[in-house]
């Protein structure tokens, strides 16, 4: 064996290793072996050889060729149905492989939307619709189902003809750009880690038997979502800021009372979770402005630098509240940053850059503040007695939620290197005056 093949190999057995296990292997065990495919070449033997086309992506680049060569060049060992049927059945593994290590539609999309290009994630959106369509509905957890409709991740293809080639003549390519379209997707999904499960996959006894509930008053959303609306459209960051107060103070009102409802009726606590993916750049700067929020709304945060969203875990009502006002405070702290506009020191350099990290770390502690304030008038003594021991027990489990998903974190700090950032971060979260009772913020 050359010493190019001796590298190649070692090359493949560590991509292997960092991907861990993914969809069944076939009878193939070596590259060398798919060199030369025999005459008689099945949709599994074509599936085979793309995995290994994809696990080959990354350093060897001849063997991807060869095996595009092979499958859709002048002279294709299989016919473009046999091949397009091998793809398919790739994905179809591939995607099921993925939900078994924790992941979810949305999750896939998001990462696969940073990594590579738009024509994978269609080609992906088309997977996942797929792989719902193998299911019943009532074996698929309605916040999976939720998920998979805000995708539009539809079934648009007939039955008959294999969807990618359907999909080939929808977007007008061939059927080579097709499957590096498909090798690409494949290594991406591949390398994917296991994270928690917080939602049961699709077709197992859990999704059969689980129910999803949504915690929050539609009235009362609707009511909130109006106020983000304003606060993210003012071009007034005192009145932008009043606004989320009140809606903060809103969401918290509605929470208590229902969390009151619950100690009346003696309900059991639970805990939930869901992830909230981050835009770059300063992506860490952002996910404190998401703690911040999460933390006040009594639920539990934990950051994932690698792929840029943020774990949170919470009773159901609370995680809404969380999810929604972080989404518009976002938009809102990155309006007022830009607003600061560029920064330099004396000598020319720029320090843009320190200045806006400093800028949203500085704007998530005061905000976090502010929203404690406005949280803690919705509170009302009268109810205290009943809502106390609720939000003790709620407070507990999602404690023990937490620790049972997470046991083995580190601790990360966020360097703070501009005071000019955080002085201005802090007073654009500080200007207003987010007494709920001015006209502005009437809803």
């Amino acid at each position: 064996m050359g010493k190019r093949n001796r590298e190649k190999r070692a090359a493949k057995k560590k991509a292997r290793a960092n991907r861990g296990p993914t969809a069944p292997r076939l009878d193939f065990d070596d590259h060398e072996e798919l060199r030369t495919l025999p005459p008689t070449v099945s949709p599994e033997m074509v599936a085979e050889a793309l995995k290994e086309a994809a696990f080959a992506r990354a350093f060897d680049t001849d063997f991807v060729d060869k095996c595009m060569a092979d499958l859709a060049g002048r002279r294709p060992v299989a016919s473009p149905r046999t091949v397009a049927i091998g793809a398919g059945i790739l994905l179809a593994a591939v995607i099921d492989a993925v939900w078994r290590k924790g992941w979810m539609p949305v999750d896939v999309r998001e990462h696969i939307r940073r990594t590579a290009d738009a024509v994978a994630s269609n080609l992906l959106i088309d997977a996942i619709a797929a792989d719902t369509a193998k299911h019943s509905s009532s074996t698929v957890d309605e916040r999976w189902a939720a998920q998979v409709r805000g995708l539009d991740a539809k079934v648009w293809w007939e039955s008959g003809v294999p969807q990618l080639l359907q999909w080939v003549d929808r977007h007008g390519t061939d059927l080579e750009r097709a499957l590096r379209t498909t090798i690409l997707l494949v290594d991406e999904l591949m390398k994917l880690p296991e994270l928690p499960l917080i939602v049961p996959r699709p077709g197992s006894a859990a999704a059969r038997s689980s129910s999803a509930v949504s915690g929050v008053d539609q009235k009362v959303l609707a009511r909130v979502r109006a106020l983000l609306a304003k606060a993210e459209s003012t071009q007034f960051p005192d009145e932008a800021e009043s606004l989320s107060a009140k809606a903060q103070e809103l969401m918290n009102r509605h929470a208590f009372e229902r969390a009151v409802l619950d100690g009346e009726e003696q309900r059991k606590q639970t805990a939930a979770s869901t992830r909230l993916w981050l835009d770059a750049p300063y992506v860490d700067a952002k996910s404190h402005l998401v703690s911040a929020i999460a933390e006040t709304n009594r639920c539990r945060a934990v950051f994932y630098p690698r792929f840029g969203f943020v774990a949170l875990v919470g009773e159901s009502m609370d995680l809404e509240i969380t999810e929604l006002l972080a989404t518009s405070l976002l938009v809102q702290a990155t309006r007022a940053m830009v607003a600061e506009g560029s920064h330099s020191t004396r000598t020319g350099a720029s320090r843009t850059r320190s200045f806006r990290q400093s800028f949203l770390v500085a704007y998530a502690r005061r905000i976090g503040e502010r929203l404690e304030e406005a949280g803690a008038r919705a509170h009302d003594p009268v109810e205290d007695e009943l809502l106390l021991p609720v939000l003790a027990a709620r407070s507990q489990v999602v404690e023990e939620t937490f620790e049972k998903m997470f046991s083995n974190l580190t601790q990360r700090a966020v360097t703070v290197s501009n005071g000019a950032g955080w002085e201005a971060g802090r007073a654009a979260a500080d200007r207003a005056d987010i007494t709920v009772g001015r006209q502005a913020v009437d809803a």
